[in-house]
C-alpha cells in the first residue's frame, strides 16, 4: 500500500503514493462529516440568536478590533500554509518548515487572543451558562479554537517527521492534508466573522 507507482511519477510529491492517495481521499470524507458538524453548530447559533435571557447583548461587548486582529492572523496563516505547500512541491525542507513554523505562530497568536476573548466576555457577565445565546457562541467558537488548537498539535508532530524522515510521498501527503485542514478552518472563520460578529454588532459594518 505504501509503494510509490510509477504512473504517478509525475505527479505532486503528496500523490505519488498509493497510501498517500488513499489517506488524501479519506480526507476528504472527513471534511465532509466537518462541515456538517460546524452547519450544525450555525444552525444552532442561528435559532438562539437573540436569546440573551435579558442579559448582556453581544453588541455591547464584541470588540471589532480584536475581532480583526484575530481574523488578520487566521487569514495570513492560512498564505503561509499555502506557501509551504508550494515549497513541499518545490522539493526544499528547510522552505517547508521555515512557512510551516510561521503558520503555528499565527494560529497561536490567533487562539491567544481567543482565549483573551472569552476571558473577558467571561469577566462581563457573559458565559456559556449565562443564557441561550451565549451557550451557542461559545460552544460555536470554542469548537472552532478547539480545532485550530488540535492542528497545531498535529502540525507539529508532522514538522518532526519530516525532520527526521524528509521530504517523501507519505510525509507530503501529511503536509497536503493539513493544509486542507488548515484552509477549512480559516473558511470556517470567516463565516463565524460574518454570522456571529458582524450581525451581532447589528450589521454596522
Amino acid at each position: 500500500m505504501g509503494h510509490n507507482d510509477s504512473s504517478y511519477a509525475n505527479a505532486p510529491l503528496e500523490y505519488q503514493s498509493e497510501t498517500g492517495r488513499l489517506n488524501i481521499l479519506g480526507f476528504w470524507i472527513f471534511l465532509g462529516a466537518e462541515i456538517v458538524l460546524f452547519s450544525t453548530l450555525f444552525a444552532t447559533y442561528f435559532v438562539l440568536h437573540g436569546r440573551t435571557a435579558g442579559g448582556v447583548l453581544p453588541a455591547e461587548l464584541f470588540d471589532m478590533k480584536l475581532v480583526l486582529i484575530m481574523t488578520f492572523l487566521l487569514l495570513v496563516s492560512s498564505f503561509t500554509c499555502g506557501i509551504a505547500v508550494h515549497e513541499m512541491r518545490r522539493g526544499s525542507t528547510k522552505g517547508v518548515v521555515i512557512w510551516t513554523i510561521l503558520t503555528l505562530l499565527l494560529g497561536a497568536g490567533f487562539v491567544g487572543f481567543e482565549l483573551f476573548e472569552f476571558f473577558h466576555y467571561v469577566h462581563e457577565g457573559a458565559s456559556i451558562h449565562t443564557s441561550a445565546y451565549w451557550s451557542a457562541f461559545f460552544v460555536l467558537l470554542g469548537t472552532h479554537g478547539l480545532h485550530v488548537s488540535i492542528g497545531i498539535f498535529w502540525i507539529t508532530g508532522i514538522l518532526f517527521q519530516i525532520k527526521k524522515r524528509g521530504l517523501t510521498p507519505q510525509t507530503a501527503a501529511k503536509i497536503f492534508i493539513s493544509s486542507l485542514y488548515w484552509h477549512f478552518l480559516d473558511v470556517v472563520w470567516i463565516f463565524i466573522f460574518t454570522a456571529v460578529y458582524l450581525i451581532g454588532l447589528g450589521g454596522l459594518l
